[in-house]
């Protein structure tokens, strides 16, 4: 009796199951990637701070993905105006071009290439995209505070009224200057010759000028 249950096939006893092993590398990556993708897409999601962007390149999402950070458009821009975005900015944004109207303002270079801007024609994956024009494109919207603004403080200021070649700014009944919203493009020009941080606002708390150009999301 002993001999016949030595002799029982293999194939008659239970098998015990076979689990897949995952090795501690395996897990390892797995767990990096997925905390990257998750980490990734809270970035992409929390909703950077909204900026603003040369001609043609006012879709958000377009630009993020199609901007190789070449940085071809701050090299053909005549008047300077174009800037990498900053760390702050976003770190999907870094590197993809915002408009800086410290020393200029935008002209979609109609001046330096009759009307073409630059930036657009120089652009390898159309990221900026053709079609924006003075008229049609809009690159943010100017933004007036009256508390830091000089001509509110009766000091007689009006730079950006004189320096808007868009008619998008008017005079009160006190000579004092304020944003048509609806003729305003964001060209930056008011912003670019605004005094008050040099002529006394920065005593009053101020960070930036009296007038500056906000993203339209914002």
């Amino acid at each position: 009796m002993a001999e016949l249950e030595e002799k029982v096939p293999d194939a008659a006893q239970p098998k015990k199951e076979q689990r897949p092993v995952i090795t501690r590398r395996a897990l390892c990556v797995g767990l990096g990637g997925t905390a990257a993708l998750l980490g990734l897409g809270a970035v992409r999601y929390a909703g950077s701070a909204p900026l603003v962007r040369p001609p043609g390149g006012q879709d958000e999402d377009a630009l993020v993905s199609a901007c190789i950070r070449c940085e071809k458009c701050y090299e053909v821009c005549p008047r300077g105006v174009i800037a990498p975005a900053h760390l702050e900015d976003g770190i999907l944004n870094m590197r993809t071009p915002v408009m800086d109207f410290s020393a200029n303002w935008c002209d979609w270079c109609t001046e330096e290439n009759g009307g073409t801007p630059l930036c657009v024609a120089s652009c390898p994956t159309e990221a900026l995209k053709t079609g924006s024009t003075p008229e049609t494109g809009i690159l943010g919207l100017a933004e007036l505070n009256q508390d830091l603004c000089l001509a509110y403080r009766l000091i007689g200021c009006r730079f950006c009224y004189d320096a808007c070649e868009y008619e998008a700014m008017a005079l009160d009944e006190n000579n004092r200057p304020y944003v048509l919203n609806d003729a305003c493009n964001g060209c930056g020009a008011c912003e670019s010759v605004c005094a008050s941080l040099q002529n006394g606002s920065i005593s009053a708390g101020a960070t930036e000028r009296a007038i500056v150009v906000r993203p339209l999301e914002a």
